[in-house]
């Protein structure tokens, strides 16, 4: 489909134009990235070497700091050497490549935190038959329906992508390719894409916004039979989550759930789900959480004393 285009490369306006503030977005973004990669990926080793996680919760957790770097990742590089460029440029090609990963990226971890609600909920609200119920196998089932999912979901995405002609203008106000800007480009009438899009990844966000914010409440209530330090121990693993949700729900559901208008304050709202929520998911799931941490200074450890063996 690419044939019938006139466009073979985008223009990214990214952030800002100012040179000063590019070079403040550089530095910023980078140590964010930084902090994202250090965070998630401190996580993921501490889950897979720790002999005490191995909960279907931190499974889960597992997944969905996997899918938090490689959402970042899909637009953090790029964003943070264009801010070093005086004109920054997108392949057509890479710009698909881009819309893809960022929905799947992006829809897997939508998928992992119903899959961490629903853990919950059971966890909770049916303790005897919990370890039948989430067995090891029906977890890694679960997770697989997630990937498969985030494929079917991605592969609707870059449908629409594909099925748009551009033949000028070529410059997308925003600092990565997602199909919401590219409309705006398209020499076409893209109210039926755009119906499609509402239908899709906006639906997706508020039904699952709504779903796992249903879930809590039900959690939340149903912890009214429990002994105080399970109440305690309970809610503060649901507190950290429900920050999670709204966090990565409020931006997405504003961005995907409305007509083909763009805002100025778009970009700085697609900034708290495409590069806070995976920085601050580490913090977090580890400041508030006493195995995690403990796992993380037994892992630290164990290295310190490796390296005094050496």
């Amino acid at each position: 489909m690419q044939l019938n285009n006139n466009v073979t490369e985008f223009i990214l306006l990214g952030l800002t134009q100012d040179p000063v503030r590019k070079k403040i977005v550089f530095v910023t973004f980078l140590l964010f990235y930084w902090g994202i990669l250090v965070g998630n990926l401190l996580i993921i080793t501490t889950i897979k070497t720790s002999r005490t996680l191995r909960s279907p919760m931190y499974f889960f957790l597992f997944y969905l700091s996997l899918s938090d770097t490689c959402f970042s990742t899909s637009i953090a590089p790029r964003m943070i050497v264009d801010a070093l460029l005086k004109k920054t440029t997108i392949s057509f090609n890479k710009c698909m490549i881009q819309v893809f990963s960022l929905h799947y990226f992006g829809s897997l971890e939508i998928f992992i935190l119903i899959l961490m609600a629903a853990d919950r909920y059971v966890a909770i609200c049916k303790p005897l038959h919990y370890v039948t119920i989430m067995s090891r196998r029906v977890c890694g089932v679960l997770v697989a329906v997630a990937w498969v999912g985030s494929f079917v979901h991605s592969s609707a995405q870059i449908f629409l992508a594909l099925s748009l002609p551009f033949c000028g203008p070529n410059v997308i106000d925003h600092y990565f390719c997602d199909l919401q800007p590219l409309l705006k480009l398209a020499c076409t009438d893209t109210y039926m894409v755009n119906l499609l899009l509402v239908s899709n990844s906006g639906a997706i966000c508020t039904v699952s916004f709504v779903m796992l914010m249903s879930s809590y409440v039900i959690i939340l209530h149903s912890l009214r039979n429990h002994s105080a330090e399970g109440r305690r121990k309970a809610l503060s693993t649901c507190i950290s989550h429900i920050t999670v949700v709204i966090l990565f729900f409020g931006p997405c559901i504003f961005i995907y759930t409305r007509p083909p208008t763009t805002f100025p304050i778009d970009k700085t709202i697609a900034v708290f789900y495409t590069i806070g929520t995976p920085l601050l998911n580490p913090l977090i799931y580890t400041l508030r959480n006493a195995e995690v941490k403990n796992a993380m200074r037994k892992l630290w450890r164990k290295k310190l004393i490796s390296d005094d063996e050496r």
